[in-house]
């Protein structure tokens, strides 16, 4: 006889995922384990103060009675949270076979949960990185859970946290931090997104490895120094470990608003660099399992562009990925990883990409990562381009193909109607032969790697000065324009055109099938100056300049109730893809083309015009689940009339979207704009509008 389930949980199960690596807290004292095959001595280094040149204890780890297998632990009683640690190991340097082992170096724990202090100068030439920080993984969650919001029904909010709230405009008690993102959470509720998507915030450098600091230094963050540990840079509290804390307090505050945190995470590379850089952890503890290299070891791969390549196909080194996921997603409440530069996780020990990696295919079967959202940026920098292949598991990608293909629509390019039809339809082409769905497409206009919004239609060329390399970095080919004079006019004329054309990118976006992405700032025309390769702008050529959502109020309102349209309609957010098929309760099929004389289109000779009629699902009750629309596009420089199609009632129809119009006549969060009739609707140039049509009428 089976066991009978009497009682359930009253409130959530707390989960706290633990691992037998890194300082693991205990009663009396604090167990250290790591990992290195190769090491012939290993020590412990403890510190008394975050500012301490040298260690106040040195221990010995007992290669006798300390080490099983490859595994190196010691127990040092007396010591718990907030011990401030490093490692070191001894073994053989031979570069020529891809040894690099310096008994000087301190180095950090790959799996310390979090580092204190910054690169510290001396005259001894020994390196030394920040202090690692024992941590207690306690926290009152409040009963908070993970948000788990459907992929079809998520908004993304592409963000970085310092940007987000340091420029004086945000007008915030803690600029520039956790908590200051907390601050903002009303704002991010107003404008609607579901999901905030950080740009990394895993320990990264905050000054140079011999202690100097720079105003060139890597704002964006890709350049890791420990997977477990969220960036001290961003807390308020500067007590080693406080940033744990805050950055557990934001994801709650966040939860607590129904918004979801995805991270940005780079497996790809770390901020060891090359062959000439600095040994600050993994090289130092095992460089020919962490990383994959060339010529017999004595060079790395640089598949990330970055100075070398994370070997992720490796056992010890997934083994660690899958460690650092979990421990996200539970001790930290996650919702979901961007992978940046993810194609290199598809490479094979010899740096091969390879059909269904072993590391891709385990991260979407983890059953502790099932609630998680994954997203993988599907190309890296040595040639590889996997969108719409990088796996047939779960796993979403951001679209670089939208981007490129949406940009060429608006700015006039021939041809691009069939193209700009497939973006907004889903992408079929790229998602369907993998079994996939339209919501495994994260469709995006701008990213933090390149343009803003406001540039992409000011520029026409990058303007990148400002990083000191003689504009040689970012992309060339940005498939931008100016509309006649490069960079800020007085021109009203080209003012009007370009916040029209901004438009006209946020209604694509937000009514396409797919996942929409926006980047921070685009509501409101956050402009770089150009630059497009911000990597190293933390000033504000970067930052977040809350006085535009003010002075661009009306485009923030087009783009907010943009937002909440979709949100409301389910046409809009589909499960599975388009047929062009109607489900049997209406006439109209589930998507229809036609060109501006209301004829079916013909993808082979119209060019900058398309009217795209959505009917709506229904369920097997027949009850209505979303709304029939139709969508007109006229990207061409001459204003277009357009014809409804036969059996298309002109009353039937009410206008919500008009990105030619000026606010608040450019969008009805009612649905209650003018009805399309007589039978012709006239698109000025460079236009988009979107009618609905009321319920009850055919």
């Amino acid at each position: 006889m089976g066991h009978e389930l009497v009682h359930s949980l009253s409130s959530p199960i707390h989960s706290m995922h633990t691992f037998s690596y890194g300082a693991i807290p205990q009663d009396n004292g604090v167990l250290f384990s790591v990992y290195s095959r190769s090491a012939t001595a290993m020590w412990l280094l403890l510190y008394n103060h975050v500012d301490d040149l040298e260690p106040s204890e040195v221990i010995r780890f007992n290669q006798e009675y300390g080490r099983l297998g490859d595994i190196w632990t010691a127990f040092i009683s007396g010591i718990g949270p907030g011990q401030l640690y490093h490692f070191q190991a001894d073994g053989p340097f031979q570069p020529e076979i891809g040894q690099r082992f310096d008994k000087r170096a301190r180095l950090i724990d790959p799996y310390a949960k979090a580092l204190a202090g910054n690169f510290q100068s001396s005259l001894d030439g020994i390196v030394r990185p920040p202090k690692c920080v024992v941590v207690d993984d306690q926290f009152d969650w409040q009963g908070d859970r993970h948000v788990r919001h459907h992929l079809a029904d998520t908004v993304v909010y592409e963000m970085h946290v310092r940007g987000f709230t340091n420029s004086e405009t945000s007008d915030v008690k803690n600029p520039g931090t956790y908590l200051g993102v907390i601050e903002k959470i009303p704002y991010l509720i107003d404008l609607g997104v579901t999901a905030v998507e950080l740009m990394p915030i895993h320990e990264f450098p905050m000054n140079e490895a011999d202690g100097s600091f720079t105003d060139h230094q890597n704002y964006w963050g890709y350049e890791t120094l420990a997977f477990f540990a969220p960036h001290r840079g961003y807390a308020t509290n500067r007590e080693p470990g406080a940033q744990v804390r805050e950055f557990k307090e934001m994801v709650r505050a966040l939860h607590e608003a129904g918004i979801e945190v995805i991270l940005d995470v780079v497996f790809n590379h770390t901020a060891e660099g090359n062959e000439n850089g600095p040994t600050l952890s993994f090289r130092g503890l095992e460089n020919q399992v962490y990383y994959h290299l060339e010529q017999g070891g004595k060079y790395y791969s640089n598949y990330s562009g970055c100075g070398n390549a994370i070997n992720g196909n490796h056992p010890v080194v997934r083994e660690m990925m899958f460690h650092c996921l979990r421990y996200w997603t539970c001790n930290y409440h996650i919702d979901g990883f961007r992978f940046d530069l993810a194609s290199i996780l598809s490479r094979d020990r010899s740096g091969h990409l390879v059909p269904n990696p072993p590391l891709v295919e385990a991260i979407a079967e983890d059953p502790l990562l099932a609630d998680t959202k994954l997203i993988a940026e599907a190309w890296d920098a040595a040639g590889a381009y996997q969108v719409g292949s990088f796996s047939h598991i779960r796993w979403a990608e951001w679209n670089g193909r939208y981007r490129d293909d949406i940009r060429r629509f608006w700015r006039g390019d021939m041809p691009s109607l069939g193209d700009y039809a497939t973006r907004i339809s889903g992408s079929s082409d790229l998602y369907q032969k993998t079994g996939r769905e339209p919501f495994h497409g994260v469709n995006f206009i701008t990213a933090h790697d390149g343009f803003t919004l406001n540039d992409l239609v000011s520029y026409e060329h990058k303007h990148n000065y400002a990083n000191r390399e003689d504009n040689r970095d970012g992309e060339n080919n940005n498939i931008s324009m100016n509309f006649g004079v490069e960079g800020p006019t007085d021109d009203p004329a080209i003012n009007a055109m370009r916040e029209r054309q901004i438009k006209n990118f946020l209604a694509t976006l937000f009514l396409s099938q797919g996942v929409p992405m926006l980047l921070s700032g685009d509501e409101c025309r956050r402009t770089q100056r150009g630059n497009n390769n911000t990597y190293c702008q933390d000033n504000e050529i970067s930052w977040f300049d809350w006085s535009l959502v003010d002075k661009h109020r009306g485009l923030y309102r087009f783009c907010k109730e943009l937002i909440h349209f979709r949100l409301n309609e389910p046409t809009l957010r589909q499960r599975n893809f388009l047929t062009g098929q109607s489900d049997g309760v209406e006439k109209l099929p589930d998507v229809s083309w036609y060109n501006v004389m209301g004829e079916p289109v013909k993808w082979d000779h119209d060019r900058h015009c398309l009217m795209c009629i959505l009917g709506a699902r229904h369920t097997s009750k027949r009850i209505k689940d979303g709304s029939d629309l139709m969508i007109m596009v006229n990207s061409s420089p001459d204003p277009q009339a357009f014809e409804l199609p036969d059996g298309i009632k002109p009353k039937a129809w009410n206008l919500v979207i008009d990105t030619s119009a000026r606010t608040p006549l450019d969008i009805f969060p009612k649905r209650d704009g003018t009805t399309l009739y007589p039978r012709v609707a006239v698109l000025p140039p460079r236009s988009l509008k979107c009618y609905v049509r009321r319920a009850g009428r055919r």
